[in-house]
């Protein structure tokens, strides 16, 4: 037997910045509007409407746009397959930051859901759907935490990915409603619906390339059975 047939087929090596450049390029979007409302809050005149709610009771947006701010940046660095066969030590320590920033974002969330009046113009729909994301993002770090203290580095990387799909949500959203507006409308069920698909698309990106790295290698049965 030819034993180029039996090696398995090598997988393509990850790719490196590119992917993470993307994310945070996406992040960056949500970013500097939370970067503009804390400047609003502090009383500087910028490119941006004041919304009294923020105004009446600012602590929760302030946790909120902090913590997101370094759960975008440092869990997109986590993604780079270099750093984490490289330097796990500095993975680790920047691991458990993002972990704890990416609970601080979505109990804020939690918190800012419950605390705000609705948007005028956003529905019951929006407001349910942003409970679940809130809820569905601490589950999800939870149980990444709770997989890698036990070792499980697929299933803890798994939930990471899911954890920080959801808190792109809004990167997504700019795309969402750019592009939803003009097709759907503006009232309030294609509002909530336009926001909604941006969690989703995340979402089923995110399974996509879970499944796609868990799936066998090919060619791997066949060379061990030879």
């Amino acid at each position: 037997m030819n034993a180029a047939a039996e090696a398995p087929t090598a997988r393509p090596r990850p790719r490196g910045w590119p992917p993470v450049a993307a994310l945070l390029l996406l992040s960056a979007i949500p970013l500097l509007g939370g970067t503009l409302r804390l400047l609003d809050l502090s009383g500087r005149t910028v490119a941006i409407e004041t919304d009294p709610r923020f105004s009446a009771q600012p602590a929760p947006l302030v946790v909120h746009v902090l913590a997101a701010a370094v759960f975008a940046t440092l869990g997109a660095v986590q993604f780079l397959p270099r750093l984490r066969r490289g330097k796990a030590r500095y993975h680790r320590k920047a691991g458990r930051l993002a972990l704890a920033a990416g609970l601080l974002t979505a109990l804020s969330g939690l918190w800012m859901t419950l605390a705000y009046d609705l948007k005028p113009g956003s529905g019951s729909l929006l407001y349910v759907v942003r409970l679940a994301v809130s809820i569905g993002s601490g589950v999800a770090l939870v149980l990444a935490f709770r997989a890698i203290r036990r070792g499980d580095v697929g299933t803890h990387r798994a939930w990471m990915m899911r954890a920080y799909a959801l808190g792109l949500g809004a990167g997504t959203q700019a795309f969402t409603q750019g592009f939803g507006e003009p097709l759907w409308g503006s009232g309030v069920l294609a509002h909530d619906l336009q926001l909604t698909a941006g969690w989703l698309i995340n979402l089923a990106v995110a399974e996509a390339v879970i499944r796609r790295r868990s799936a066998p290698t090919r060619g791997a049965r066949p060379a061990a059975a030879a």
